[in-house]
């Protein structure tokens, strides 16, 4: 006979767990239950369905429980609500939602995959027909019927995490008049807030209305109030703000709870109570990087956690490397991708850190559809430990952020990043891949081959009378510049060099980065000992400086803006 294993929640974790036991024991009694009707189902695709990009809502449910029984010998019980977990007698108390009726369940082993739900703060309204949230496919079905059956048009969205942005942005594609509500500076907090200003940039461009550093008060019957007293129409809201993790029914058992309020777990993902397991959004995940423990809602290491959990109750061993953080996200015609920490956590962590700002083609310049890739690299002092990286573009920046995102699970430094031998071929990329591109940037930093400063200080270089050297052509210098910027090209420098002070600090751009740094290379070589340049030139000033100078109202740094 062999073990009975219960599973409570499916979805991306339980499910893992469910199919990995069957994979090992053909003997296994395997039983899932989820108290909604659907037990597999797409979670991180149901936005799409709003915009019609997914057709059918029945196209994210991924299985069924016919399917798990007649495929895997696993029976799946929806609408089926674990109503509590009795670690001593090894049983749990279940409640069919259908009839009321409560039975108990014995196990051998247990496994929690309760997910997280929707924060919904306790506001005004929110309890409202016209307010939703977004967690599985009856959510997303009540949305859609609400906004398309309704003639409704202005929709207010609540967050600007993954699930806020997917959702504002498939509204959007639906013809909706869409605002997004952030209270924080800036939308996606994985990204550093001098990338996120591309992303910000994208949104409004196309039509997206946002409001950031506003949070919201209260729900009324057609419009929402803010902190502020702004008042926004809004004839739907969808409440994005986060999600907490699942962890009722683990600290009514009495299962320890992590500092980070995830249920606390071993490297094999055991509980504090025998023969309980938990994975996926509802625990508390270590970080490879920081040491730290912290909580991590992705889907892919929810299926490795599951994995490991179920090897471990059949005796095989599991290293446990620990979560970086790795994800992406598609913004109207932008990708964006990032891994491992970001600026913020690094100085909250304390790390001696420095950064490498690099624009380079995402495939060779003369293809068609070639794109400048906005890629941020982070890395350690003295080290070149490679700690993170952030990359935007219209390319596979994805791509990109993978590569990173190994090198990190390998310790990598910025030596190793440098002599990474990847795939060519001009359709897919350059000979110096972006992240190649990247680490050499990196190690001039590190080894103090050249100084730096960023585009988000050049506006303070201006009002600071800083001398702006532009080392593009004339008729790019026409077509936009820094308003108080010297335009001497890097093909006539070495003919103007009177015109260049010795006594001052002299700051130099081009388009993006690569001639300004060829001319501070040469300048350095000259005997100018205070020459900077200013990584990411023209182009990263001009999406840093754009959502602020739109929002604001203030007057712009440069005479034109250039995006391309």
């Amino acid at each position: 006979m062999g073990k009975r294993v219960l599973i409570v929640g499916g979805v991306a974790g339980g499910a893992s767990v469910a199919a990995r036991v069957r994979r090992l024991d053909e003997n296994a009694e395997i039983v899932m239950f989820e108290r909604g009707p659907h037990v597999s189902f797409s979670n991180c695709a149901l936005p799409y369905y709003l915009s019609g990009e997914i057709e059918e809502s029945e196209t994210l449910v991924l299985m069924n429980p016919d399917v798990f029984r007649n495929q895997y010998n696993i029976e799946a019980r929806t609408r089926s609500e674990v109503i509590a977990v009795h670690a001593e007698q090894k049983t749990i108390t279940v409640k069919n939602l259908d009839t009321g009726d409560t039975y108990e369940e014995a196990y051998d082993k247990l496994v929690l995959s309760p997910g997280a739900s929707p924060i919904v703060p306790p506001l005004e309204g929110v309890t409202s027909e016209h307010v939703f949230t977004v967690r599985n496919v009856v959510d997303i079905e009540r949305l859609q019927g609400f906004v398309s059956k309704q003639a409704i048009e202005d929709v207010v969205v609540i967050g600007g995490g993954f699930i806020g942005i997917e959702v504002a942005e498939n509204l959007v594609h639906a013809g909706k008049k869409v605002t997004l509500v952030e209270a924080q500076n800036q939308v996606m907090a994985p990204f550093d807030y001098d990338m996120v200003q591309i992303l910000h940039k994208e949104m409004i461009d196309n039509g997206m209305d946002l409001i950031l550093g506003d949070g919201i008060q209260s729900v009324k019957a057609d419009h929402i109030v803010l902190a502020s007293g702004k008042t926004v129409k809004a004839q739907a809201v969808i409440m994005a703000i986060g999600v907490r993790p699942e962890t009722s029914l683990a600290k009514e058992a009495g299962l320890e709870i992590g500092k980070t309020g995830g249920i606390k777990v071993d490297h094999s993902y055991r509980t504090s109570a025998p023969d309980i397991y938990a994975v996926g959004d509802a625990i508390e995940v270590h970080h490879k990087i920081t040491g730290q423990k912290t909580r991590l809602a992705l889907a892919g290491p929810a299926q490795r956690q599951a994995r490991a959990a179920a090897d471990d109750m059949y005796g095989i061993p599991h290293r446990n490397n620990g979560v970086i953080g790795s994800s992406a996200i598609q913004v109207f015609n932008m990708n964006a991708a990032s891994t491992g920490l970001n600026e913020r956590t690094c100085e909250q962590v304390g790390y001696d850190y420095d950064v490498a700002f690099v624009i380079p083609s995402d495939k060779v310049g003369i293809m068609p559809n070639s794109n400048p890739m906005y890629f941020k690299l982070i890395f350690e002092k003295p080290t070149g430990r490679v700690l993170g990286a952030q990359a935007i573009g219209r390319g596979n920046v994805d791509k990109r952020i993978d590569v990173i995102a190994s090198m990190i699970m390998m310790h990598a430094t910025l030596e190793d990043l440098k002599e990474l031998e990847l795939c060519y071929s001009p359709v897919f990329g350059t000979a110096k891949d972006v992240v190649n591109f990247a680490a050499l940037a990196g190690l001039n930093i590190l080894n103090g081959v050249i100084k730096q400063v960023r585009f988000n200080d050049v506006r303070e270089l201006v009002e600071q009378g800083a001398t702006i050297i532009d080392g593009r052509e004339p008729g790019e210098f026409k077509h936009g510049h820094i308003k108080t910027a010297i335009n001497i090209p890097l093909s006539e420098f070495r003919q103007r060099l009177d015109e260049i002070p010795t006594d001052k600090p002299i700051y130099v751009h081009c388009r993006s980065g690569q001639r300004s740094y060829n001319m501070v290379k040469a300048l350095t070589n000259l005997g100018y000992d205070n020459v900077y340049n200013i990584a990411g030139s023209y182009l990263g000033t001009c999406l840093y400086e754009y959502f602020n100078d739109q929002q604001q109202g203030r007057e712009p740094i440069v005479t034109n803006y250039n995006f391309r």
